[in-house]
């Protein structure tokens, strides 16, 4: 049986810099044997079922550079995942505003504990909390400007790629859960 899961492409078609079509993209994720292969937005979110069990991540990576010839970190959780972190935000009561609510994901389940270490910071105004998977980054004032967005993005370099609350909950909507 086939399982969904959703892959989240780090820094496409952010600027001028690795512009790729959605319907490329798509072509080439269904070149790899991927069905049900849909996509959100134009930055990279990929929602698809995969019929076995395979570095869905690498294997993505690689027909990029080949077909593409786009080079670009690819990050891949299970939809299911994404669904039961939507589900848990300890940050929603908190979070009025979807854009400046940020779901980082990371690529290697064992990075989860070089974020540990932030949890013991005051990141106020913005807030920030760990899940299993993911790490939840509120910031009212500015995601650009803010602090606890450059720590999580300097910690874990490009093992990492992060994405605002309405996508998170589109693609958890897109895959049927």
């Amino acid at each position: 049986m086939a399982k969904t899961q959703i892959a989240l492409l780090r820094g496409i078609n952010v600027g001028k810099a690795k512009r790729i079509s959605m319907a490329e993209l798509r072509a080439a994720v269904e070149g790899l044997g991927y069905t049900e292969v849909r996509t959100l937005l134009n930055s990279g979110n990929i929602v698809f079922a995969s019929p076995r069990r395979d570095d869905a991540a690498a294997r993505i990576e690689e027909a990029m550079a080949e077909t593409l010839k786009v080079s670009a970190r690819v990050t891949v959780i299970s939809a299911e995942e994404l669904a039961a972190a939507v589900a848990v935000n300890p940050l929603g009561r908190l979070a009025d505003n979807p854009s400046r609510m940020l779901v980082a994901v990371w690529r290697e389940p064992s990075d989860r504990k070089r974020l540990v270490p932030l949890t013991k910071r005051d990141w106020r105004p913005d807030a920030f909390a760990l899940g299993t998977r993911v790490a939840y980054l509120w910031c009212p004032d500015s995601i650009l400007e803010s602090p606890l967005a450059d720590a999580v993005a300097g910690e874990l370099r490009d093992g990492v790629t992060m994405r605002n609350w309405a996508t998170m909950t589109k693609l958890v909507a897109l895959a049927g859960l």
